[in-house]
């Protein structure tokens, strides 16, 4: 990492996380603002943003100094924890260094009790917006205001708070906004708010999009869930996030996984913050392995290690494709995703692979007569474990017994007893009948 020229204790943090090269944004944009000057920066989820804006924040903090003196704001409470998470990482040398999440849902004056002696805050606009009304963030003592994720607060319905905010601070204040797309009012924002900003945009081409494989499978609705097993059972990974469309569907998922034995939680629109927060909690740590979740729930999700995304819908919008498996292949490391979808919908993975310049492949999935064969061969090798292991001699006589009585001969019961227990076996793991998964 010799590019950038960084203050040794936050390069020693750095490289404690395992970083070992600097990606493009960060290559372009820490300069500038070491520099002093204002940003504007499109770029996608995971390309290294919090880096990008949190090291010169560090560097410029003046740790004697116990008042605040950046601010990040950014659209979710799930994503100020993870930008807060990731400084205090890179901080983890500094002496005197205070760090602070704030954000709706909790006990406001807890918060300004904390707020003694911190020197960065990161929140969302309407809990700010709260602090600096009760002037318990002074926004004229501020030296560096950073948007994160600014067309995502902007469809939130955040503007007015934002600009209200952006009122308040000094007009020289050095001003940093990154945001995955540029409609015109992210482009009025920085007109008015921001001091001749560098303009800095990371082509598609150059995300870490480049490290995911991408695949589809073309799959019944009958079979659509037996799919899904199919692909968790062939991949290896730690932590996994799969997509629906809709928090009904999120929830039949997760409670016919869970049936099934898997490590899994949901997140969705009807969660309370509480609720949200132990979720998020238990996938960062590792508690649950799989994440299923809609697309608005999933807004500000910043989680390290997804090894693996899974669209087990198709994204009504196909520009949330993009979004989607970016929450994979992060850092420098490799990803993987799957996307479900039934004959009728190719022409959708076809506007994808168009609409994104990207290229899917074809992953063959078993056919509804495959996949009884595959559970014929699994149900068989589980019959001979146990005839290796176990000691049957108390079942035999019983069997013999009720053969005779029923003039039926033992291959007439034991090809029955594999029928039924195939049978049953479609039937829990397959569409769970009427619930439509």
């Amino acid at each position: 990492m010799e590019e950038i020229i960084i203050d040794p204790i936050l390069k020693r943090g750095i490289e404690s996380m395992g970083y070992k090269e600097w990606t493009p944004i960060q290559k372009e944009v820490i300069p500038l603002l070491k520099e002093g000057k204002d940003i504007i920066g499109q770029a996608k989820t995971g390309t290294g943003k919090t880096a990008t804006f949190g090291l010169p924040i560090l560097e410029k903090i003046d740790c004697e100094c116990k008042k605040v003196q950046a601010l990040i704001i950014c659209p979710t409470r799930e994503l100020a924890m993870q930008i807060v998470e990731e400084l205090r990482m890179y901080a983890r040398y500094m002496q005197g260094i205070r760090i602070l999440p704030v954000y709706g849902g909790c006990d406001i004056n807890q918060q300004i009790r904390n707020l003694k002696g911190v020197q960065i805050v990161v929140g969302t606009p309407g809990r700010l917006l709260d602090h600096i009304r009760r002037h318990t963030i002074k926004p004229k003592q501020l030296q560096m205001v950073v948007l994160d994720e600014a067309d995502e607060m902007l469809d939130m319905g955040f503007r007015e708070d934002i600009e209200t905010i952006l009122k308040s601070m000094n007009p020289e204040i050095q001003t940093c906004l990154f945001s995955a797309t540029m409609p015109e009012e992210i482009i009025q924002i920085a007109k008015n708010y921001q001091n001749n900003p560098q303009f800095i945009k990371i082509e598609s081409d150059t995300l870490t999009i480049d490290l995911i494989k991408q695949y589809y499978s073309i799959v019944s609705k009958e079979m659509k869930y037996n799919s899904l097993i199919q692909i968790l059972n062939q991949n290896y990974f730690n932590k996994c996030i799969l997509f629906c469309n809709t928090k009904k569907r999120v929830s039949l998922l997760v409670e016919q996984l869970l049936k099934d034995g898997y490590n899994v939680d949901g997140l969705h629109g009807d969660l309370n913050q509480k609720q949200r927060n132990l979720v998020m909690n238990k996938f960062r740590k590792g508690q649950i392995r799989m994440l299923v979740c809609t697309d608005i729930a999933a807004r500000g999700i910043d989680v390290k290690e997804v090894q693996m995304v899974i669209n087990y819908d198709i994204p009504d919008e196909l520009e949330f494709y993009i979004h989607r498996i970016g929450r994979t292949g992060r850092a420098g490391k490799k990803g993987v995703s799957y996307t479900l979808c039934t004959k009728k919908e190719i022409s959708k993975i076809h506007q994808i692979e168009k609409l994104c310049h990207i290229h899917m492949i074809e992953k063959k999935l078993f056919d509804k007569e495959e996949y009884r064969k595959y559970q014929q061969r699994q149900l068989f090798e589980q019959i001979l474990k146990v005839t290796q292991e176990e000691n049957l001699q108390s079942y035999i006589s019983p069997v013999y017994r009720f053969c005779k009585s029923n003039s039926i001969s033992p291959e007439q019961f034991m090809a029955a007893s594999v029928k039924l227990l195939l049978e049953r076996n479609r039937y829990e793991k397959s569409n769970s009948g009427n619930k439509k998964i």
